[in-house]
Parts: structure tokens; C-alpha cells; sequence
């Protein structure tokens, strides 16, 4: 499937950022959208103003949905939305103000974001059952199971993946033409990461970026990248509780 517009929520670092050098690669309009806009405009003049159009948003803010309407109405009806803000880190001495920013940021932003999306499509005749709207937020892998070492952030990602499968499910109830998938990465080399440490099967940006990408053009429900965390995560479901509580030495 050919993209020709995508708005990209979260895209001034890490995969976002890759993901809209790589769509403006391919000629896409690409209407991006992160908290500084210093590198927003570095994006836009280093890539060009015919590819790149940019708001300053905050998703925990009440206005980034003014914002999204404003890039949406200079670029067009987009043939997808990316969600690929989101923060967190691992949290061992529960630090309150990381674990409710996280949550603030990952649930409610994304919710904010997606819902308001959704509400935006259901209103404009762009799109119907032959051309529908692709909705994709970048979630993780660590949203399998609860991973105590960073608490807010595995349940924010678990929370994100059952969000998309109700509003699946919602679509379909409501006949609202859309898609929604579930980009499921492992360990990519972002800002995210603590750089002192290592970290397995550590992926780049770039490469991730390609799969998202293709995740976008085909809309696809769920991707998780690669096979190597297809394996990790199959492994980690049939993990008993009990034995997942005891599972003390994972400190990644």
C-alpha cells in the first residue's frame, strides 16, 4: 500500500525520528509533531519544507489536540497516525514522580492523541470502507508481563496494547474506517536507554524504523521486531506467575 501522508506524534529522537527520515526518503508528507522544536525545525530544514511540516506538541497537554488539528489541516487527511512518544526508564527505587510522569505520558497521552484521531475521522468523508485510516503506536515488548525493575513503564505498555485491541474491536462495532496496530519493539538504541549499561539483541533506530514502516504500509495489527523477541515474548507467556515473581536476576 502506497503512503503518501503520515503524521508522526513523538518524532524529534529515537524511532520516530527515524521513521520520518526514512517516509520523507520515500517521498512521503510527513507532518511531525514532539515537545522541542528546535529539533523539529532542524528536521524541516534538513529534510525540506515539501516533505516536512511540524507543530510543537505536548501529549500531556490538553492542546496538543489543537496542535494535531493544525498540522492535519496544512498536510491533509493522513493515510496513518504514529504514535511514538513515550518515556520511561528503569525505576528500582520507585520514584514516584518517574512512575506518574510515565503514566501520564505512555496511557493518557496516547489515549488523548489516538481518541481524538479516531473522532477526526469519523467526520471526514476522506475516508470510508475502501480507504481507511491506519492508527499505530509504538509499544514494547516489555508490556508482555510486569518487569520489576521498571514497573510504570511495562504496565503502561501493557495498558497501550489492550487500549488497541478495544478499539479494534470499537471500529468494527462502529463502522469507523480505520485500522489500529501494535508496533512492539525490543531494545533499540534511543535516547530512552540508560547508556551505561548493555543491553541483548540492542537494535537501531534505522532498522527499527524499516520495520515500522512496513508495519504502516501494510497495516499490520501487530509487529513485533524481531524474530529473536517473537521468540522472547512466546517463552515469557508460559512463565507461571509464581515463577516470574521469583525470576530475581533480571536486571535489564
Amino acid at each position: 500500500m502506497r503512503l503518501r501522508t503520515v503524521i508522526v506524534v513523538g518524532a524529534t529522537s529515537g524511532i520516530g525520528r527515524a521513521v520520518v527520515e526514512q517516509l520523507a526518503s520515500e517521498g512521503v508528507r510527513v507532518g511531525i509533531a514532539g515537545r522541542r522544536e528546535e529539533r523539529l525545525i532542524e528536521l524541516q530544514q534538513r529534510i525540506g519544507t515539501e516533505h516536512i511540516s511540524y507543530r510543537v506538541m505536548d501529549v500531556t497537554d490538553a492542546s496538543a489536540t489543537e496542535a494535531l488539528d493544525e498540522l492535519i489541516a496544512e498536510v491533509g487527511a493522513p493515510d496513518a497516525l504514529l504514535f511514538a512518544s513515550g518515556i520511561g526508564k528503569q525505576n528500582p527505587t520507585l520514584d514516584e514522580d518517574m512512575e506518574l510522569r510515565t503514566v501520564e505520558t505512555n496511557c493518557m497521552g496516547m489515549v488523548r492523541i489516538v481518541d481524538h484521531f479516531i473522532n477526526y475521522v469519523k467526520r471526514t468523508p476522506a475516508y470510508d470502507k475502501h480507504n481507511k485510516a491506519h492508527i499505530a503506536v509504538i509499544t514494547s515488548v516489555a508490556g508482555t508481563t510486569g518487569i520489576g525493575q521498571a514497573p510504570a513503564y511495562s504496565a503502561t505498555k501493557s495498558m497501550q496494547t489492550t487500549y488497541l485491541i478495544a478499539l479494534a474491536q470499537h471500529a468494527r462495532m462502529q463502522h469507523i474506517p480505520i485500522t489500529v496496530g501494535d508496533i512492539r519493539p525490543g531494545f533499540v538504541a534511543t535516547e530512552i536507554l540508560n547508556p551505561e549499561k548493555r543491553y541483548p539483541m540492542l537494535m537501531t533506530a534505522q532498522r527499527a524504523a524499516n520495520y515500522v514502516v512496513d508495519s504502516l504500509r501494510y497495516h499490520r495489527r501487530i509487529t513485533i521486531f524481531d524474530w529473536r523477541y517473537k521468540l522472547l515474548v512466546g517463552f515469557w507467556r508460559l512463565i507461571p506467575r509464581a515463577l516470574w515473581e521469583r525470576l530475581t536476576f533480571v536486571k535489564n
